[in-house]
């Protein structure tokens, strides 16, 4: 147990995080920096990029004091100039190993865009790319928070709030894909009628942009006839790319897949997404390949004839 802290009591049926009631004792974020023998605004940057989990009551943040012992049992000593600890399991050596995902997700739930901006930009500030922030932090955290509401852990207002928080998050990391030079060819991307979930496209379509693709990115729940048709009108194209998260959608998926082939002969058909297992799946869904990420999509893409 801390000593010389002098925390208050959650008020009673206070929820945090996740949705859990919280018991205990909390402290003041300037009783956590003076625990931990830091500076204020070291404290605020442990929070804001979550690698100590707390709570905004009011103009405020809060800390349970078992959070902070956690906090206290994974590194003790600490860098001012970034406000990241530099011995322990957190240490700066191993932060691109460290859980930005599960930290994404819990500034997601907290309805914290800034939070969530700092906890992208340490991912990438301890050497991840912008591939690994897509696949490895920002996709995870949002399947994480799906699955929470899907079983009833989560109201669905939060997840809605996650989500738009995410999108924003994508569009101020969308800048840092722009790539200059010859164009490699085009891809176009989307989803099929009644998909309404439109972050796995905007991530595929950055990471193609990225790697010197054009692309032309059609969204989601966009009627058989007119995907076709915007495909059609699509020059120099080497694959269409297909994301399909909601099951119910796959028969869709299946038809748009067939009328591609038939549209564009010759040109390789891609399906992913969490609604689809496997690559035998993917082949009764009627495409070429399976991409199970975003990356896989990339990595398949620059492996096909026409891509070489």
């Amino acid at each position: 147990m801390l000593s010389g802290i002098h925390g208050q009591e959650w008020a009673p049926h206070v929820t945090w995080p996740y949705g859990a009631v919280v018991a205990g004792r909390v402290l003041s974020l300037q009783e956590v920096a003076d625990e931990l023998g830091v500076h204020y605004m070291t404290a605020y940057r442990y929070v804001r990029t979550g690698l100590l989990v707390g709570q905004k009551v009011g103009n405020g943040w809060q800390v349970t004091e078992a959070e902070l012992e956690r906090f206290r049992a994974g590194g003790s000593t600490v860098d001012e100039t970034d406000g990241l600890p530099t011995t322990g399991p957190l240490a700066r050596g191993t932060r691109r190993r460290a859980p930005w995902s599960e930290r994404l997700e819990a500034r997601l739930l907290a309805g914290d865009q800034r939070g969530a901006w700092a906890v992208i930009e340490g991912a990438l500030a301890a050497g991840a790319g912008l591939a690994e922030i897509h696949d490895e932090v920002i996709a995870p955290a949002m399947r994480r928070i799906g699955d929470k509401w899907a079983i009833g852990e989560l109201e669905i207002s939060a997840e809605h709030r996650a989500s738009g928080i995410v999108l924003r998050l994508l569009g101020r990391l969308g800048q840092r894909f722009a790539r200059r030079g010859r164009s490699r060819g085009a891809v176009a991307v989307g989803g099929p009628p009644g998909e309404r979930h439109s972050m796995p496209v905007l991530m595929i379509a950055d990471l193609l942009r990225a790697d010197g693709w054009e692309v032309s990115d059609f969204g989601t729940d966009l009627p058989v006839d007119a995907f076709v048709s915007g495909v059609r009108g699509v020059p120099d194209l080497a694959a269409v790319g297909v994301s399909v998260t909601s099951p119910e959608c796959l028969a869709a998926t299946a038809e748009l897949l067939a009328a591609l082939r038939v549209a564009v002969p010759g040109v390789r058909l891609a399906v992913g997404g969490y609604a689809v297992k496997d690559a035998a799946h993917a082949r009764r869904l009627g495409a070429d390949e399976w991409a199970g990420s975003a990356q896989d999509f990339l990595d398949q893409l620059n492996a096909w004839p026409q891509a070489r």
